[in-house]
């Protein structure tokens, strides 16, 4: 995949290493998979950080580097994705979640367009409800797509090596 560019604006394993606010997480923070771009570690940061993103909570960045940390996922791209999240996404993330949350809770609900920050701050129980059920519902999907396409990277990567190998045998003979 077109990681390099992705790699080039993540911040890198010493930067993050030698932060004196992580130094409480010790040698937990030497495990390959949290820096490496791999099948497994780049499908459980899709689906840790896109959950996290869904967390109707200042500093999701906080549970996502702690989920990535827990199950072994690319620590930068956990956190990347949480940066789906922000001002001016909160309502259009926020939104279904939370209509989905007063439906399954039977709460009167508000609509969209009337929909703010502040009325959703009144109506906490609902939007986590709705959040947490989105955001699993999401970030599994995320890593199911992050699987497929890594794996369709790989398989058009052996297809494409081969027709060359092909081609320079036929140059050869």
């Amino acid at each position: 995949m077109q990681f390099q560019r992705i790699k080039k604006h993540l911040p890198t394993r010493g930067k993050i290493k030698s932060n004196r606010y992580l130094k409480f997480l010790g040698d937990h923070m030497h495990d390959p998979n949290l820096w490496h771009f791999n099948r497994r570690s780049v499908a459980r940061a899709s689906a840790i950080g896109i959950f996290c993103a869904f967390l109707p909570m200042p500093f999701e960045m906080i549970p996502a580097a702690i989920g990535a940390i827990l199950w072994r996922a690319n620590l930068p791209l956990a956190i990347a994705w949480v940066w789906i999240s922000n001002p001016l996404t909160w309502i259009p993330l926020w939104g279904p979640p939370y209509l989905l949350g007063t439906w399954l809770l039977n709460q009167p609900s508000v609509p969209l367009d009337e929909l703010t920050l502040d009325i959703l701050g009144q109506r906490v129980v609902a939007l986590w409800f709705g959040c947490v059920i989105v955001g699993l519902t999401v970030a599994t999907a995320g890593y199911y797509l992050a699987t497929a396409l890594w794996k369709s990277k790989v398989i058009s990567s052996w297809q494409r090596r081969r027709e060359e190998r092909k081609f320079r045998k036929k140059i050869e003979q």
